[in-house]
C-alpha cells in the first residue's frame, strides 16, 4: 500500500472530551413488565447525570394518571430532575391548574408544555376545549402565572405538519418562548443541515433560548416512517436498515451507530446539549453517550 492509499482520517469518536449535557425522555408504562423495563432504563441512565428526564403525556391526555405516578416516583426515589409533559387537549384551564398545582406540591418544577395531539376520535384535528387553552403559547402563559415553572416547549426544524408555513411555525415557537418558556426541544431529525438552518432562522427571528436537538435512535424503521410527519428520511438511512426488520440485534447496533454519527456531526457544529428519545430503553442512549465521551459520575 502506498502512502496515498493509506487512510488518513482520525477515528470518528477519537478522544471526545465528554463536555456535553444530556436529557432523556421516557413514557409512562402500561403494564407491570413495562414498568420494570422503564425503571431498569432509568437506573442505567441515571449515572450519566442528565440535566432532566421527561415523561410523556398520551394523545388527548390519555396517560395523565400514569404520567403523574411516574413523575412522582422519580421525585420520591431518585435524585433526577423530572419534567412532566402537560398538554391542553381535552382539558379546561381549571383542570390544568389543578394538575399544575399537584406537580408543584409534589416538588416538580419542570414542565414540558405542549399543545398535544388530539385523540384519534377527533380525526387528527385539534379543537380547543371550550374553557381551555388555545395552544402551547397560551398554556405556557397560564402555567407561568400559576407557578414559576421551568418550561420546555417543542420545536420543529422541518416544520410542524399542521403549520401554514415555515415562518408561521417559527412565529409560533417565538410566542411560546416569549410567553415564558426557557428552552425548546426539537422533534427528531436526521439532517444536521436542517437543524443548523433552523437555528440560523431562529436567531434571525430574535430567538436566543436554547434549542436542544431531539435524537431518536431507529428501533423500528417502519415506526420512524409513521412518526416522521414532515421529517426527511434520507435514502442512505433507509438503505442502512434494509433486511433488518426481523433482526433486532443487528438493527439496534446499526441504529446506535447512525444516531451517534448524527450526534458527532452536531457536536462538530458546536452542539453540547442533547435530548434523547429513549423509548424506555437504555442501551442505545448509553452507548451514544459513551461514544461522545460522557462517563458515569463514578468513573469521572
Amino acid at each position: 500500500m502506498t502512502s496515498a492509499e493509506r487512510p488518513v482520517s482520525a477515528p470518528l469518536f477519537e478522544d471526545l472530551p465528554g463536555d456535553i449535557s444530556v436529557s432523556f425522555e421516557f413514557f409512562p408504562p402500561k403494564t407491570e413488565k413495562m414498568e420494570e423495563q422503564l425503571w431498569d432504563a432509568i437506573t442505567q441512565l441515571a449515572p450519566l447525570a442528565p440535566s432532566f428526564v421527561s415523561v410523556t403525556y398520551g394523545a388527548g391526555g390519555s396517560t395523565r394518571e400514569r404520567t403523574h405516578s411516574t413523575v412522582s416516583r422519580l421525585v420520591r426515589e431518585t435524585d433526577l430532575v423530572p419534567a412532566a409533559h402537560l398538554t391542553c387537549v381535552g382539558a379546561s384551564k381549571d383542570e390544568i391548574a389543578e394538575i399544575a398545582d399537584q406537580y408543584w406540591e409534589a416538588g416538580v418544577r419542570h414542565i414540558v408544555a405542549l399543545r398535544g395531539d388530539p385523540p384519534p376520535a377527533h380525526g387528527g384535528i385539534f379543537t380547543p376545549h371550550p374553557e381551555g387553552y388555545t395552544g402551547a403559547a397560551d398554556l405556557v402563559s397560564g402555567l407561568k402565572a400559576r407557578h414559576d415553572f421551568d418550561i420546555s416547549v417543542a420545536a420543529y426544524p422541518e416544520i410542524h405538519p399542521e403549520a401554514l408555513s415555515a415562518d408561521a411555525d417559527l412565529d409560533n415557537l417565538k410566542r411560546k418562548l416569549d410567553a415564558g418558556a426557557n428552552r425548546a426541544i426539537t422533534q427528531f431529525f436526521f439532517s444536521t443541515d436542517a437543524y443548523f438552518r433552523f437555528l440560523d432562522k431562529a436567531l434571525a427571528a430574535g430567538i436566543t433560548a436554547p434549542i436542544l436537538p431531539g435524537i431518536m435512535p431507529v428501533t423500528s424503521f417502519a415506526a420512524i416512517r409513521r412518526m416522521s410527519g414532515n421529517t426527511e428520511i434520507p435514502g442512505w438511512l433507509e438503505r442502512m436498515f434494509e433486511g433488518l426488520d426481523d433482526r433486532p440485534g443487528p438493527r439496534a447496533l446499526v441504529a446506535a451507530v447512525a444516531a451517534a454519527d448524527l450526534c458527532r456531526r452536531l457536536y462538530q457544529g458546536g452542539v453540547r446539549d442533547f435530548h434523547f428519545y429513549t423509548l424506555n430503553r437504555a442501551e442505545q442512549a448509553y452507548a451514544i453517550c459513551q461514544l461522545l465521551g460522557l462517563r458515569p459520575k463514578a468513573e469521572a
